[in-house]
């Protein structure tokens, strides 16, 4: 890698790619050049960013071509021909330059009924969950998703389907339909069963690949569309 980077940015008020060098460094990750543009450079450029280590997702952008966490994405991971471009993450609308507008993809998030619907109240008592049961560890795999969007701007079916509801608010649905505490089953199955739902998902498993928490949404998704099947013939939840 040679003392400088070629760095191609996206800038919203051209709607193109802005060129900048910049020094290289050890151990540089991709969060870092885009910071260094915006204090020695360019103090326009707009991003989103907050924890730096892998805890908030709020620092994804395209990079390369690919969705990523550009907090967790090394430059020497990903460099190519010394050069690096980057972006806004797909399938989001552009609020300026690398911010995007997250907000289709929590409605969508509201849309696949992705809030938990809880059937005890304060004044009942606990009720014991085993951590072994084949709900249980249905729902404990889908659980770690952070809402960063990766799998959202990897999804071809989003990009091709506007009502599509995407995976990260499917794996979220999945979770929820094997929690035993919810009480909104049907009605999520009945959210996940229609016009952006789950049987949009072609599989092609770009959330698997891209997740940078190793979920997989394709698999999420394979079980709503055997719950869903099951429960168009009447044959129940289980």
């Amino acid at each position: 890698m040679s003392q400088e980077l070629s760095v191609s940015v996206w800038r919203s008020e051209t709607n193109a790619f802005q060129e900048f060098a910049v020094p290289a460094q050890d151990n540089q990750t991709i969060l870092d050049v885009v910071s260094w543009i915006q204090a020695n450079s360019d103090p326009t450029l707009s991003y989103r960013f907050a924890c730096r280590v892998g805890m908030c997702g709020s620092c994804a952008m395209m990079v390369n071509g690919e969705p990523r966490w550009t907090c967790r994405t090394h430059v020497k991971k990903v460099l190519k021909s010394n050069s690096l471009q980057i972006a806004p993450l797909r399938n989001l609308p552009v609020v300026k330059d690398l911010a995007t507008d997250m907000e289709p993809f929590f409605d969508k998030w509201v849309e696949a009924k992705g809030v938990f619907q809880g059937t005890k109240t304060r004044h009942d008592a606990i009720e014991p969950i085993l951590p072994d049961t084949a709900e249980r560890v249905a729902a404990s795999t889908a659980i770690e998703c952070i809402n960063c969007a990766v799998c959202y701007a990897a999804c071809d079916s989003v990009s091709g389907n506007a009502d599509y509801l995407g995976p990260a608010a499917l794996n979220r649905a999945w979770s929820l339909v094997n929690d035993v505490r919810d009480g909104a089953y049907e009605e999520r199955i009945e959210a996940v069963s229609g016009t952006g739902g789950c049987h949009n998902c072609h599989s092609q498993g770009g959330c698997a690949k891209y997740c940078p928490n190793d979920l997989n949404p394709s698999a999420s998704i394979a079980g709503l569309k055997r719950k869903t099947t099951r429960n168009w013939f009447g044959w129940g939840r289980s």
